[in-house]
């Protein structure tokens, strides 16, 4: 099965919620996953190094990185950056009007810009399709 990442900031997950659920059901539709790591692990501000390692251990299982970034986050930036140095693909998100991360956009292979967890679902079940067609993630 086909395992993606959602990397979103911790803080700013909770704003999320309708987008996240109407992804999981699309990507349970195409019989992938959508792997949330802030929704799985809970670590304490002491545990930095082993959030990390859990981190780029799951990107390592995982077959590519969808970034949310409506609001930047430095997590978020290190989640790119490790998945970039891995050569896996990365798709960006964030909502119309969300300040444009040139860090974020210039390490991706897809930027999706969205107004709503419809809108969302819509464009990313467009780009699953179209990527499949092409050569599967």
């Amino acid at each position: 099965m086909r395992k993606g990442y959602l990397a979103i900031s911790y803080s700013n997950r909770k704003f999320f919620d309708n987008e996240i659920e109407s992804l999981k059901s699309l990507f349970k539709k195409k019989n992938m996953e959508l792997f949330v790591f802030v929704d799985k692990y809970n670590f304490e501000s002491d545990q930095e190094k082993e959030m990390m390692e859990t981190a780029f251990n799951e990107i390592d299982n995982s077959d590519f990185l969808i970034a949310e970034l409506t609001t930047k986050s430095i997590g978020v930036g290190i989640e790119i950056g490790y998945t970039f140095a891995k050569k896996m693909p990365i798709i960006y998100l964030r909502k119309k009007n969300a300040a444009y991360s040139t860090t974020a956009s210039g390490s991706s292979n897809y930027i999706m810009e969205y107004e709503n967890e419809f809108d969302l679902n819509e464009s990313m079940e467009k780009l699953l399709n179209q990527l499949h067609k092409k050569t599967p993630l």
